[in-house]
């Protein structure tokens, strides 16, 4: 597994696409509007807050584990939502939890992390 986070609009699937030209353009999928199976067998996903944002929340506490053990090789492509103001609404701060955690328990498992500011990416795990 690999991951590639940054903020929001820092260039991380233009760095990731760059970095892995063996992945197709048509094996990349939105998390923002995928169905919520399709993760479990794609090659990579931009997006990935989005589409946890998308999970039923009670899917929520088991999809890392769950993707770990279903697609070990995914490409995982998310902005980092855990910076800035800390939303009002309180379902947006557990959204906001939820997307923190899921990110960490699957950064653990990556052989990879990189993140990328300003189009630059950083490795900071692998």
């Amino acid at each position: 597994m690999k991951m590639i986070i940054g903020g929001a609009y820092q260039g991380q699937l233009a760095w990731a696409q760059a970095h892995f030209p063996e992945i197709a353009d048509e094996d990349w999928i939105d998390g923002k509007d995928c169905k919520e199976t399709d993760i479990f067998t794609c090659k990579a996903i931009y997006g990935f807050h989005e589409y946890i944002r998308n999970v039923k929340e009670e899917q929520r506490a088991v999809l890392a584990d769950k993707l770990i053990y279903q697609n070990p090789g995914i490409v995982l492509v998310s902005d980092e939502i855990g910076y800035g103001l800390v939303p009002i609404d309180a379902a947006d701060r557990c959204y906001r939890e939820q997307v923190g955690r899921i990110c960490t328990e699957l950064a653990a498992f990556s052989d990879e992390v990189v993140r990328v500011v300003m189009g630059i990416g950083t490795k900071i795990k692998g």
